[in-house]
């Protein structure tokens, strides 16, 4: 069993950062990957960016690579999702969600992802 709590989300105007953390408990941190998706209003969820368990393999989606830069604290137990260069369209509920099952192998499948925080949310003002 693994505890995801989002935190960080908020309003900020157009070309503003945000970062947002996941603190999570519950299973031994660093053998799990970690990743970040969202979630707009009608529209479906998304993947946004994964981190492999050790930290060292990372995965961004097209839309958010070069704005965005996830991160991890393994003795903290927390995932970081640094977001500079903030557009409306990166507006949404975002979530953290837990693979446990590949180890360093990264995936931006949500199918593979076994839990899921509660969500946090970024609104952007043009």
């Amino acid at each position: 069993q693994v505890q995801l709590v989002e935190s960080g989300g908020g309003l900020v105007q157009a070309g503003g950062s945000l970062r947002l953390s996941c603190a999570a408990s519950g299973r031994a941190f660093s053998n799990y990957a970690l990743g970040w998706f969202r979630q707009a209003p009608g529209k479906e969820r998304l993947f946004v960016a994964v981190i492999s368990g050790s930290g060292g393999n990372t995965l961004y989606a097209d839309s958010v690579k070069g704005r965005f830069t996830i991160s991890r604290d393994n003795a903290k137990n927390t995932v970081y999702l640094q977001m500079n260069s903030l557009k409306p369209e990166d507006a949404a509920v975002y979530y953290c969600a837990a693979d446990l099952s590949r180890g360093d192998y990264i995936t931006s499948s949500q199918t593979a992802y076994d839990y899921w925080g509660q969500g946090t949310q970024v609104t952007v003002s043009s």
